[in-house]
């Protein structure tokens, strides 16, 4: 644990993380810019809550990862008594969902691990001035979930004769039965299964088979 008087034309930064090597590698390149001081660092959530409630430093680079007390409970107790205090979780997790809970529990932002030097740096300056930081690497995760959400077959899509069809396919008919089974001509029938796999953005019969499979539709 290193504290120091703070430099009032400073942000002032505690690090808590129970890697000396990464406290220390941090605590270095920190106090190397002019714009910040470190000016206490430890290894536990416990003691972490005591040095902010002692120094009030303007950044907490908190580890997600300890024990006996993790992050986010020292994170919840320090917003309480040092809620002027701005936490960045960091993890070795890129998973959005640890970010979002490091976030519900009152930190500012989220960086992992791989994050450069840069974007540490970066997201100390976007907290301190109020805003929120997420690192690029949990953006990206969380934009390809986003995108496979989007893209994965929505039967809402469908009109009720066209749930009927997928009903009629999946008990094995072909397109000639189900013209007879629901009056309709060939050529219609035709009509709603391109346009059932044009909705649900399938590329063939088998693909819609094995959608309404796994799906469980009907």
């Amino acid at each position: 644990m290193l504290v120091n008087i703070p430099a009032t034309n400073k942000i002032t930064i505690l690090i808590v993380d129970d890697h000396k090597l990464i406290r220390d590698t941090w605590s270095f390149i920190l106090n190397s810019d002019p714009r910040f001081q470190v000016i206490a660092e430890t290894d536990s959530g416990k003691t972490a809550i005591e040095l902010a409630e002692n120094n009030h430093p303007d950044i907490i680079l908190m580890d997600i990862n300890m024990s006996p007390m993790n992050g986010f409970d020292a994170t919840k107790e320090i917003r309480k008594i040092s809620p002027d205090s701005r936490i960045i979780g960091v993890s070795m997790h890129s998973q959005p969902a640890y970010a979002k809970k490091m976030l519900q529990v009152g930190a500012m932002g989220y960086i992992t691990k791989n994050s450069s030097k840069e974007e540490m740096i970066g997201a100390i300056s976007e907290v301190a001035q109020g805003n929120k930081y997420i690192c690029h690497e949990v953006k990206t995760i969380l934009s390809e979930q986003i995108l496979e959400d989007t893209e994965k077959p929505d039967i809402n899509l469908l009109s009720q004769r066209e749930v009927e069809i997928i009903d009629l396919i999946k008990q094995g008919q072909s397109s000639k039965e189900i013209a007879l089974e629901l009056s309709i001509t060939l050529k219609t029938v035709e009509v709603h299964r391109h346009n059932i796999l044009k909705k649900l953005n399938l590329k063939n019969t088998a693909a819609l088979v094995n959608f309404i499979n796994t799906a469980g539709i009907a």
